[in-house]
């Protein structure tokens, strides 16, 4: 083991709960890997705190003031040699970076977009939990790892669990290799048994206490009205390729199940484990090779019942708009995206109901009309005039 190269990390978004879990098993593993870069936005103490313990060359933060008393607290630490840089340029800056060789792209929302599709573009093994570089950019992201020799690896769990299910020749051609569907698993979040005319009641810290998962507070309201796992499939047709008609969603409660394929031959492929993100993350970073995560085995005699259930799109209609906008094609998922980010959070800030999230998002998709995004620059665009026509649904 000690004759190996070290992987060199760069973790855009390194204070979250992803970058927390990549750095713990990073922790694990010394001789496999190195951090030449954390990213952080806002929160700098916690940035400085893991600055302490993994040394890294370069720390991004989000402004020029938050560079300021990182770079304090690094000197308090006797860190100085750490190079603080902030903005978003310096994001793609050290994803691209030439001492870089893996990108852990988990800032989340549109703002992991630019630097994701720098590492992408710079030709690096890019760990993908920011799924909304390809609901936003998915033929231009998926063009870039192409053209440039870059290599993906998904790591949200769904979307990983899939790539542990597929043959290993997989080449992106469905028909070839006997698939017929995807079955991408969904908790059902918070009120997968609530009933649907009290929601509108639903509170902000209600709808993030997900019942299996600890994560942010954005991506917790996506489960809660299953935006996330929209998402997810509009992702896992750019990751593998798929038709939208043969990726299905399944409630399945446990979260044991993370998803499965099915094949021709009648066969369904499952992973399974229990709902920790640092598995799919050990198997990002250490592919094709299996290292220690820190996950305890799963018990299935512990667990005893694995519950399935078709999603019901009156109590989930973002889930219905998801695959809207990815029939539509063309800007719709960027709008998509863009609108849920602003009406999640305007609900978060106490303005919106719960139920007024799906609401703006129609609304905003109705308003919008969708254009082809065949640039970086079109996709911005896109992004944020979906985001003033959400902002004026909301005033209005």
């Amino acid at each position: 083991m000690s004759m190996l190269k070290k992987q060199r990390l760069c973790i855009l978004g390194a204070t979250g709960s992803i970058g927390v879990s990549t750095l713990d098993v990073v922790a694990r593993h010394p001789d496999r890997y190195e951090i030449f870069a954390l990213t952080a936005h806002s929160q700098i103490e916690k940035l400085a705190e893991q600055c302490s313990r993994f040394f890294p060359q370069i720390a991004v933060v989000g402004s020029a003031e938050a560079a300021d008393v990182l770079s304090l607290l690094l000197r308090e630490r006797k860190l100085s040699q750490v190079q603080v840089l902030h903005g978003a340029e310096a994001l793609c800056q050290v994803a691209s970076a030439n001492e870089c060789d893996s990108v852990m792209a988990a800032i989340v929302g549109a703002a992991g977009l630019p630097p994701s599709l720098a590492a992408a573009r710079a030709g690096k093994k890019v760990l993908l939990a920011n799924k909304e570089a390809l609901v936003m950019s998915g033929a231009l992201f998926m063009d870039a790892i192409r053209s440039s020799g870059a290599s993906i690896l998904p790591i949200d769990s769904e979307h990983n669990a899939i790539f542990q299910c597929l043959p290993a020749a997989y080449d992106g051609q469905p028909q070839s290799h006997g698939i017929r569907r995807i079955l991408l698993t969904a908790s059902g979040g918070p009120f997968l048994h609530r009933e649907i005319s009290t929601l509108s009641a639903v509170t902000p810290e209600e709808a993030i206490a997900h019942p299996n998962w600890v994560m942010g507070r954005k991506i917790s309201i996506d489960s809660a009205t299953m935006m996330n796992k929209g998402l997810e499939v509009i992702e896992a047709h750019w990751l593998f390729a798929m038709p939208p008609e043969h990726i299905e969603v399944l409630i399945h409660p446990q979260s044991v199940i993370h998803s499965m394929v099915s094949y021709n031959d009648g066969s369904v492929l499952a992973q399974l484990g229990n709902p920790d993100m640092r598995t799919p993350i050990a198997y990002g970073l250490a592919y094709p090779e299996r290292i220690d995560s820190g996950v305890a085995p799963l018990d299935l005699i512990k667990v005893a019942k694995l519950n399935f259930e078709e999603p019901d799109f009156k109590r989930f209609p973002c889930l219905s708009l998801a695959y809207q906008a990815l029939n539509a094609g063309q800007s719709a998922p960027t709008i998509l995206n863009a609108s849920n980010e602003v009406a999640v959070q305007a609900f978060l800030d106490g303005e919106i109901g719960f139920r007024m999230i799906d609401q703006i998002i129609a609304r905003t998709l109705d308003a919008f009309s969708s254009s082809p995004v065949d640039s970086l620059e079109a996709i911005l665009a896109a992004d944020a005039e979906a985001r003033s026509i959400a902002r004026s649904v909301i005033a209005s």
